[in-house]
């Protein structure tokens, strides 16, 4: 069983003291704390072993002193001997011992004096000394006591001597002594010097350990204040020590100083509250450190030394100094983070290039604004701004200006409505200006006009003059229920409005708007289906020569089979054709059925003439449009040459005009004939005829019906007949449906006609009866009808 001592700490703390020893020996039983038990207690015990060889030298010699007085016995010359050798002994052992390097040799040292001692009272003994009697007592005793290396090596030597001593005593002096209490009393008088000697290296080993466990707490201790030390210099993060009480700066660590700009002191401050720029922010910061015993994660703004005001995140927690509660205080700077948080949102929020609120800013101010209207406030009003002119800056000058000229309509609109309202851009060339309540639309057609004035003015840009127009859509809430969505949708049907009167203007919303494009939206779904079910076909009217009364050739016009019975003219459906992708499906679909008319009526001997097919602005904007429409002739067979293409005087006034005259250049160069349709409606301008490969003109039908009566539409007909003429060009006028009509028009000159006088447009099988009922006798009545 081991032995474990432990000494519990006091009331003032103390370290724990667990040290385990071996009942045999009372030494540790952990081999590595023994060895430093006797390593550390090494100097010592050299050196009392020193003092204890030279003392028995000393000692001895007092005895030879001291038997001088014996100088005539017969036994003084041996004693003599024997205890100069003993002398001799001492000092060499204590000359040895500064020679001894570890237990070990110490050990051995103490054993070769220790027998050399008993051997030398043995002798004494043998010689019948008197005055080694005592002997028998006192050298067990300095064996056990006097500081052997070990108490194993205390008692080996203490007890072997006693026992030799007392043996040896007994041997020469047996008359009249009691052997049996003799022995008895030297071995209770061993016990009890084995036991003081125990007690002494027992006490002398807790000692030792008590010292070593302290020594090494306080290593603990020095090394844990030396690593806190090192860590809260190093930390990368500003560290502060500051007292609870006084607030006052006791310690910034290296890079708390660097970032304070330097020492506080340097900057005159030296408590905390100095450093805080809201004083409020200090109370909150203790506040929470009452409540929570910690702070962490308190946002707040300090100032630094050279002035700057920065955002910071604080943690504290409880400390001591010297005995005194203080802080100590990370601090974390959020500065840059909360700006890119700021940049993240007002990016989120508003236009990069103009810096207004964007859509999704611009739809919370709306929805908010329509909550907060009310019948007794005023409902809020809407103005929907689209450049007219964006495209073209883009496309001739670049971007960069593009991008000049939208930075600029931001900065005016802001001027002009930013006070009252708020501007927004929606993306592209659309802005929008909302109107809080109590605004009138009476008001905001006001800043419209005033916006559509400002624009006016010319931008510098470079040696550059940019000037701008819009077209503006206005509408009002008209309920605090109403949904921000369908106000947006009334503004935009203003918007649409104003570019379908020819933009530049302002328009205000009314609830026809939304009826119409409702059934805009019906009929191009409609139409849709009609496409995909091959609903739509082509009728086909004639073409007459006013002055041979012979067919000169047929127009192809679409219609479309709504539902059984019912056949819808291109007046019905018109509006879908803004979609270029609907009109060219339906394009295709009207030439493939003409061209195989065509193919079909050709190959039965019938001669029509050419037929003109009609193009809708939406198909010309395809740049390839000429190769897809002969490559379509091509498929079904048929020349070119049998055609000839309509178009009307609005697709020269588009952005595409350029790649129109391209388009009906290589349509012109295949064969077809071009021919301008709904002449002298005041779109065109006469440059056109000289520059496109134009070589027939029409005749709007609103200026045939009252040729006869109204001098007006006379006098344009006439012109147009005219110019005509002039320029070489074929006249043909629609909607002739009298014969008053034709005869008006060939006296002017006009040399074709088309029109209910001469047949309705009819399809593809009425037709084949017309043409078969085509004779000379046909035309030659004609002919004659007109001169009658």
């Amino acid at each position: 069983m081991r032995h474990v001592v432990r000494r519990g700490a006091g009331p003032r703390g103390g370290w724990m003291v667990r040290a385990q020893f071996s009942p045999w020996t009372g030494e540790f039983t952990d081999p590595a704390r023994e060895h430093s038990y006797r390593i550390d207690r090494l100097p010592d015990q050299i050196r009392s072993t020193r003092n204890m060889f030279l003392l028995g030298a000393l000692v001895t010699l007092g005895f030879i002193v001291s038997d001088l007085r014996f100088l005539e016995t017969p036994h003084f010359a041996n004693a003599a001997v024997i205890r100069a050798s003993v002398i001799l002994v001492c000092l060499v052992s204590a000359a040895a011992t500064r020679r001894i390097t570890s237990p070990w040799g110490l050990s051995l040292l103490f054993s070769g004096w220790s027998s050399a001692a008993v051997l030398s009272v043995v002798l004494m003994m043998l010689s019948r000394t008197d005055q080694a009697v005592f002997a028998i007592i006192l050298l067990p005793a300095v064996l056990y006591l006097a500081t052997p290396p070990s108490l194993k090596l205390a008692i080996l030597t203490g007890a072997g001597g006693s026992i030799i001593l007392t043996s040896s005593f007994l041997m020469v002096r047996t008359n009249g002594l009691p052997v049996l209490e003799v022995a008895l009393g030297i071995a209770f008088f061993n016990i009890v010097l084995s036991f003081t000697a125990w007690r002494i290296d027992h006490h002398a080993r807790l000692q030792w350990a008590a010292a070593r466990e302290a020594h090494e707490a306080r290593d603990v201790v020095l090394q844990s204040q030396r690593l806190l030390e090192q860590t809260f210099m190093a930390v990368p993060l500003p560290l502060l020590i500051t007292d609870i009480e006084t607030g006052r700066i006791l310690r910034f660590n290296e890079a708390g100083v660097h970032y304070f700009g330097g020492p506080p002191e340097d900057f005159g401050i030296t408590t905390v509250m100095q450093i805080y720029s809201d004083t409020n922010s200090r109370r909150g910061f203790l506040d929470q450190l009452a409540r929570n015993g910690r702070v962490t994660n308190f946002e707040t703004k300090i100032r630094l030394g050279h002035g700057e005001v920065r955002s910071v995140l604080l943690a504290s927690a409880f400390t001591e100094v010297d005995g005194r509660p203080c802080l100590i205080s990370a601090v974390m700077d959020i500065t840059d983070r909360l700006q890119a948080e700021q940049k993240v949102r007002h990016a989120a929020t508003h236009d990069p290039l103009t810096g207004l609120s964007n859509r999704a800013a611009f739809q919370a101010h709306l929805e908010a604004a329509i909550r907060r209207s009310s019948a007794a406030t005023g409902m809020v009003v809407l103005l929907l701004v689209d450049l007219d002119a964006l495209k073209d800056v883009n496309d001739t000058l670049g971007h960069d200006a593009g991008d000049a000229l939208l930075v600029e309509t931001a900065r005016r609109l802001e001027r002009l409505g930013g006070e009252i309202g708020t501007v927004a851009r929606l993306g592209g060339d659309e802005f929008v200006v909302l109107l809080p309540r109590q605004a009138a639309t009476q008001a905001a057609r006001a800043l419209g006009e005033a916006i559509l004035r400002d624009f006016r003015q010319p931008l510098a840009y470079g040696e550059r003059h940019l000037t701008t127009k819009a077209s503006i859509g206005i509408a009002a809430c008209p309920s605090a229920d109403y949904a921000p969505g369908e106000l947006m949708k009334d503004a935009d049907l203003a918007l649409y409005s104003a570019k379908q009167q020819g933009r530049n203007r302002v328009v205000l919303y009314h609830p026809d708007m939304r009826r119409t494009i409702n059934e805009r939206i019906t009929v191009h779904r409609d139409l849709v289906d009609a496409v995909s079910h091959r609903t739509i076909f082509p009728y086909y009217q004639p073409k007459i020569s006013l002055t041979s009364g012979r067919l000169t050739g047929l127009e192809a016009l679409m219609r479309w089979q709504e539902r059984p019975g019912v056949i819808r003219t291109p007046d019905h459906f018109m509006t879908a054709f803004d979609d270029p992708e609907l009109a060219a499906l339906t394009g295709d679909l009207m030439l493939r059925q003409i061209a195989r008319d065509a193919r079909d009526w050709c190959a039965a001997g019938h001669d029509f003439g050419r037929i003109a097919f009609n193009l809708a602005p939406a198909q010309l904007a395809n740049p390839d449009l000429a190769a897809h429409l002969l490559a379509i002739l091509a498929e079904e067979g048929v020349d070119p040459r049998l055609f000839d293409v309509e178009v009307t005087e609005t697709v020269f006034l588009g952005r595409n005009s350029e790649r129109v005259a391209a388009v009906l250049d290589e349509l012109y160069a295949a064969g077809m004939r071009v021919a301008l349709d709904d002449f002298g409606t005041g779109y065109a301008a006469l440059i056109h005829l000289k520059q496109l490969p134009i070589d027939a003109v029409k005749i709007d039908r609103s200026f045939v019906a009252d040729i006869q009566t109204d001098t007006f539409d006379a006098a344009i007909v006439c012109a147009v007949i005219e110019l005509g003429r002039n320029l070489g060009l074929r006249v043909i006028a629609e909607g002739v449906e009298t014969t008053g009509h034709a005869r008006f028009l060939r006296a002017r000159g006009c040399e074709y006609a088309q029109g209910y006088l001469y047949a309705r447009p009819m399809p593809a099988t009425d037709l084949l009866a017309f043409l078969d009922g085509e004779t000379e006798s046909k035309a030659a009545a004609r002919v004659q009808a007109l001169s009658d």
